[in-house]
């Protein structure tokens, strides 16, 4: 009788899971990959965990870089979220990235938990468009109001705005 409950010795080993959420390792790192709906739900277990300092918040858009590396069993979008966060007490960080689509790039806000997030997820929305919802402030804050599109993003056109330096020479 053979016994099935084992794995064959040449078997990849399972998925490693935190949370719910997939994890790989980055430069010695724990990454954690949840989807947009698990989001919330897994940064809010991670504060429980003692994470209690958010240090980053950006996104990231992968229009022109879709060869890049992500875990098994996750599936490239153009934008990404990329959270960073630190818990003094074990003296670790850990890095949550979340896939957004081109069409939908919407997530929830971490302000709640993370009060400090608040510039950081303005500044995501000012110069990629990723929108939050439930932001207290969802307004630009680096470009004027009036500026149209976000120029972070891949497929924004170049050289909008010229640019002089002081004391440089003028063109002839």
């Amino acid at each position: 009788m053979t016994d099935t409950t084992t794995a064959p010795a040449d078997a990849p080993a399972p998925p490693e899971i935190l949370h719910g959420a997939l994890v790989s390792w980055s430069r010695g790192q724990k990454v954690l990959h949840p989807s947009r709906a698990e989001y919330l739900k897994v940064i809010r277990a991670l504060k429980d965990d003692g994470f209690a300092m958010c240090v980053d918040l950006c996104a990231v858009d992968h229009l022109t870089n879709e060869a890049r590396a992500l875990v098994r069993g996750v599936d490239g979008e153009r934008f990404e979220i990329v959270v960073n966060l630190l818990s003094l007490t074990k003296r670790e960080r850990i890095r949550v990235r979340v896939q957004l689509p081109d069409g939908d790039p919407t997530i929830a806000s971490l302000y709640e938990l993370y009060a400090g997030t608040e510039a950081m997820e303005r500044e995501a929305y000012d110069l990629v468009g990723i929108i939050f919802e439930n932001h207290p402030d969802l307004t630009r804050i680096l470009l004027p109001d009036d500026w149209e599109g976000h120029p972070l993003r891949k497929d924004y056109a170049v050289g909008r705005i010229p640019v002089q330096f002081k004391d440089a020479p003028q063109p002839r």
